[in-house]
């Protein structure tokens, strides 16, 4: 049997993703040291590989074959752009992708004119005022405070993740529309889902069953 092998977004999402494997038998004693400095941690009984990536970076580990399965947020799944199947809605990390800025800007929204809009997300921001909104707008990539954008003037409005709401509203900000939900999802290489079928089929099922009776 070959391994199969895990691409999980490092941080909270990985250490979640985890603690709902292990709710179905699958354990990987290795990754509980938070010392290690290992790379690809091995259930050898399982025959199961597991490495830790930054999030931009699981999509196109899937896409190439590299890790048969990925989980990583919705948001980098768009961005991104891989070819690979989504398969499972993890139902964590939810948020909200949206179009935010100050109060007044929702006029501009309104009237189609040629806005600025600053982003982490470009690719998003693009689909979705070009061929959603029908829109054109002038796309800003920005890495830092996306919040800062509209307040300085470089932007009319942002488009960024969601969660509570209260950083937008501790600076002046508000949301005016809402693009897409957003959250945790497993993603399969394409390949693999043939070659491999029934142990992922079986894989995604029973995780479905422990989040059904976690509701």
């Amino acid at each position: 049997m070959r391994y199969l092998t895990f691409a999980l977004a490092k941080g909270r999402l990985a250490r979640q993703t985890m603690g709902y494997l292990e709710q179905i038998g699958i354990t990987c004693e290795e990754m509980k040291d938070k010392d290690s400095r290992r790379l690809i941690f091995v259930n050898e009984d399982l025959k199961l590989r597991f490495f830790l990536a930054k999030a931009t970076d699981v999509p196109t580990y899937v896409e190439y074959g590299a890790a048969d399965i990925g989980v990583v947020g919705k948001d980098t799944i768009m961005e991104e752009g891989r070819r690979m199947y989504e398969v499972f809605d993890l139902n964590l990390g939810k948020c909200r992708m949206c179009v935010a800025g100050p109060e007044d800007a929702r006029k501009h929204l309104e009237s189609g004119e040629i806005i600025r809009v600053a982003t982490k997300y470009p690719h998003i921001a693009k689909d979705y005022f070009y061929n959603k909104k029908h829109q054109t707008v002038e796309i800003i990539k920005l890495n830092g405070s996306i919040e800062l954008a509209p307040i300085v003037g470089l932007s009319e409005v942002i488009v960024d993740i969601v969660e509570t709401g209260s950083t937008l509203k501790e600076n002046g900000l508000v949301v005016l529309e809402e693009i897409c939900p957003l959250s945790a999802r497993m993603v399969v290489n394409e390949v693999s889902m043939k070659m491999e079928h029934e142990r992922i089929s079986n894989l995604v099922k029973k995780l479905k069953d422990v989040l059904d009776m976690a509701k």
